[in-house]
């Protein structure tokens, strides 16, 4: 059986995300939520508020990817929100997601650090035997 997951990787000075799933778009919500997790707990996000990304003509998956969790980390900086629930859809280059968060609460959500952009770097979307994979090293 297949499982949804994420994981970090190291990268020198920055970190990378990696996120697992049986389809491209489960491993996208679960890149999402491996930024989340960079700077806290996924588990301590609560669905409060909800908001809708749309993105298109990426050129290929990878790129999208990047314009995704970049989109991503634009709400988290300029909502001031973490996100602990993620769905993504994707048809041909064209990518809709739905997030579910909150407001960064400092003193319960205690952020490590911040993320600056997802970049190129040990960038791939593919499938892995039963599994997606889709990855990128973020900037913090």
């Amino acid at each position: 059986m297949v499982r949804a997951r994420w994981e970090h990787f190291e990268h020198m000075a920055d970190i990378g995300v990696r996120g697992y799933g049986a389809t491209p778009e489960e491993a996208f919500a679960q890149a999402a939520l491996a930024l989340t997790a960079v700077v806290t707990s996924v588990d301590e996000v609560a669905p409060r508020e909800h908001l809708e990304i749309e993105l298109g003509n990426a050129g290929d998956l990878e790129l999208l990817l990047v314009d995704f969790l970049n989109a991503v980390i634009y709400e988290m900086a300029v909502r001031g929100m973490l996100f602990g629930k993620v769905e993504v859809h994707l048809a041909k280059e064209h990518l809709k997601a739905s997030l579910w968060g909150e407001r960064v609460d400092p003193a319960r959500h205690r952020p490590a650090v911040e993320v600056k952009g997802a970049t190129y770097t040990e960038l791939k979307v593919a499938q892995e035997g039963e599994l997606w994979v889709a990855q990128c090293v973020v900037d913090v």
